[in-house]
């Protein structure tokens, strides 16, 4: 009975949280959207207003159509990958705002003749995409629980220190980044995460890891030979505030609660900063400054993405009046659901290398692509 009351109460919190930047968000974003709209130029040449437009992207006269199916298919890909991956969501989610949607571009038309609606059309993408990860975090969290592949001590911890970092980010950056700026420095930290990956992958990155390879290769047995995960999945041996112990697949791991929140706080802020969920970071940070397998990372670094999202998109929406385009993040939402519901059902079958070999062949691409766009103008593929 106790249990079932504790999860009702979670799912009551849960969904205050998210109803939270609904209710009241709307006037402070109305406003600033309605102040960005009437301070552009208007007319039918790019980088203008076209008033005798149908009304598009947030409502904006002569902005883009969008196409919901595209936006539900996209979700389904972008809530696999991140909770097949543990990262990589909130990435997809930008590219398929910025390139797939076209948002990027339109938001460049704006750039000198109406830097307001620039601005602000960047942090609606920010938000967005924080919107579909979350979701895709809060389902993942739920599945890798039940799997026994998740570390809530070391997610929790890891989350605690997105409270600070989203507030800091939210006052510094909101209404303050021009679009071409965030592309470029989204994609030079996805480059660079890909490179310190391909490093790990060399022998000399994998000496360390011999106790993550051992419990990772027990645990492709067991998938194998079709025996139940749970039964040696992730269990505390000792916690404290210096220095926890778990066990998963007969290898013992240790990490300081500390540590992870101080990890946390920058990470967040890195991600809160790129609009995004911080997985492509909190899976380095967990399988090579912590030493955890792959196949405990997955589970871990949603959690904290999840914490750090609730914070994110309520500074975001609530205090600085972001607004979002519902009909096409609502569209997305129940594809991200159904991604996140297949991802770690069909995650565990796939090789540890191989799944980071999927992390490594995107970050290369994606991050090269957008730092050549976002600071030098160069557009490749």
């Amino acid at each position: 009975m106790q249990k079932h009351v504790k999860i009702v109460f979670l799912v009551m919190a849960l969904a205050a949280l998210v109803a939270a930047p609904l209710v009241l968000a709307n006037s402070a974003e109305a406003g600033s959207l309605e102040e960005a709209i009437n301070a552009a130029a208007k007319g039918t040449e790019e980088g203008q207003i076209d008033t005798t437009g149908a009304k598009g992207y947030l409502g904006i006269p002569g902005g883009p159509q969008l196409n919901p199916i595209i936006g539900l298919l996209w979700a389904i890909w972008v809530g696999w990958i991140f909770s097949t991956v543990g990262a990589f969501g909130g990435i997809m989610a930008g590219v398929g705002h910025m390139t797939i949607y076209g948002l990027g571009s339109y938001a460049k038309t704006f750039k000198s003749s109406a830097p307001a609606l620039n601005k602000f059309i960047t942090d609606s993408i920010r938000v967005s995409n924080q919107w579909l990860v979350g979701l895709s975090a809060l389902v993942s969290s739920f599945n890798y629980h039940r799997q026994k592949r998740l570390v809530p001590a070391l997610g929790l911890f890891l989350g605690a220190g997105a409270l600070f970092a989203t507030l800091l980010v939210v006052f510094t950056t909101a209404g303050k980044i021009k679009f071409s700026q965030y592309q470029g420095w989204f994609g030079l930290c996805v480059f660079v995460i890909g490179g310190f990956m391909i490093y790990e992958m060399t022998p000399k990155g994998q000496a360390s890891k011999k106790g993550a390879q051992a419990a990772a290769k027990a645990f492709e047995e067991t998938i194998k030979g079709k025996g139940k995960i749970e039964d040696q999945g992730v269990k505390t041996v000792k916690w404290s505030l210096a220095k926890t112990e778990i066990s998963f697949f007969g290898q013992t791991f240790t990490f300081s609660p500390v540590w992870a929140f101080v990890g946390g706080f920058f990470i967040s802020a890195i991600a809160s900063f790129l609009g995004i969920g911080g997985g492509f970071l909190y899976v380095p940070f967990l399988t090579s400054v912590v030493g955890l397998p792959m196949f405990v990372v997955a589970g871990t670094s949603a959690l904290s993405v999840l914490i750090g999202m609730i914070f994110a998109i309520f500074n975001f929406m609530v205090l600085k009046g972001v607004m979002v385009h519902w009909s096409l993040i609502g569209m997305e939402l129940i594809g991200i659901f159904i991604g996140s519901m297949i991802g770690p059902r069909t995650g565990k079958y796939i090789p540890a290398k191989v799944l980071k070999g999927i992390f490594i062949a995107l970050a290369i691409f994606i991050g090269l692509r957008y730092t050549l766009r976002g600071f030098f103008g160069i557009s490749i593929i």
